[in-house]
């Protein structure tokens, strides 16, 4: 792609006699221009990926990095990383893109050398973070603390990822973005495969409130854990599983789950040839959260799981 004229030199969309400011906005009109994150698509061949702005949003703050690598032996495995930015942060977009971008890397080196893929997927939320703390503006003068530090409003963002590699499904989070299974039959159950750094979902631990009085809570989705210069202490989860049969991983932001929360209403809205056909079946889940209301932005990912054939090795210990 060619690259974006500087600031003040592009033309405005709208009223074509503007000049754009660094912000992405008409010094003119003050029209806000297409961005290149409104809308992104991106499919491999066993993974495929959307993200879109959303109605209400005037930005895209989520972002998401899928990739291929090969193990040791030879064989396949496949990373899909999604990030959502704190919209109360500064720089949330910023925020999102390098975290998925260096999760994404780390990975990348980590797998072939035969790390196991859920130590990984921890380091490579750890290394996410680093990347996100460093978009922070550092205090300039001697003397300051963490305290100054804290109250800088940092860049900062969620993350869920997933990995399939030799017969095991890896997840790793920190936030309220979600990773979901669906059985490709629909025989077994679906099941969500995160727990969410929330204001609800501590609520509901603690036996304080049903799931459904506390996410119908005003305060539900205030965040408790998140990437950033500013979070009180980086608490990466991780699990791994090995399904027993085909299925695909939903990963997804809340822009998504908020139209389909349940595993069961996730696995209803996901096309029944979704391990075929996954960047359409990721078209029609966004489609799904736009017809809803379209209240956030939407990202979502889709990794097809096939269980490996009999007698067939695996890389890695059991789960």
């Amino acid at each position: 792609a060619p690259p974006a004229a500087p600031a003040g030199t592009k033309l405005c969309v709208a009223c074509r006699a503007g000049h754009v400011d660094t912000d992405g906005y008409c010094e003119n009109c003050g029209h806000a221009q297409p961005r290149e994150r409104d809308h992104v698509e991106q499919e491999l061949d066993a993974v495929a990926a959307v993200s879109d702005r959303g109605l209400r949003h005037h930005r895209n703050e989520d972002a998401f990095a899928v990739s291929s690598a090969a193990l040791p032996d030879g064989s396949p495995a496949v990373i899909a990383i999604v990030c959502d930015g704190v919209s109360s942060a500064t720089r949330p977009d910023e925020a999102s893109a390098a975290a998925s971008a260096t999760a994404n890397e780390v990975l990348l080196a980590a797998l072939p050398r035969g790390t196991h893929p859920q130590q990984a997927m921890h380091e490579a939320i750890v290394a996410a973070a680093e990347a996100v703390n460093l978009l922070a503006t550092r205090p300039g003068r001697a003397g300051d603390h963490e305290a100054a530090h804290r109250a800088q409003n940092a860049p900062a963002c969620t993350i869920v990822g997933a990995v399939v590699a030799s017969g095991l499904l890896v997840v790793g989070w920190v936030g309220d973005s979600r990773a979901y299974w669906v059985p490709d039959d629909r025989t077994g159950p679906p099941a969500r495969l995160t727990e969410d750094d929330s204001w609800a979902a501590q609520m509901v631990a603690a036996g304080l409130m049903n799931e459904a009085e506390a996410y119908a809570d005003e305060r539900a989705h205030a965040i408790t854990g998140w990437l950033g210069a500013d979070a009180y202490e980086l608490e990466p989860h991780t699990a791994s599983f090995k399904p027993d049969r085909p299925g695909v991983v939903v990963v997804c932001t809340d822009g998504l789950w908020n139209y389909a929360e349940s595993p069961q209403d996730m696995a209803r809205v996901l096309p029944p040839d979704a391990a075929g056909r996954p960047l359409h079946s990721a078209q029609v889940l966004v489609g799904h959260a736009l017809d809803g209301g379209g209240h956030d932005n939407v990202t979502v990912a889709l990794l097809p799981f096939a269980v490996p054939q009999q007698g067939a090795g695996s890389a890695y210990s059991p789960a």
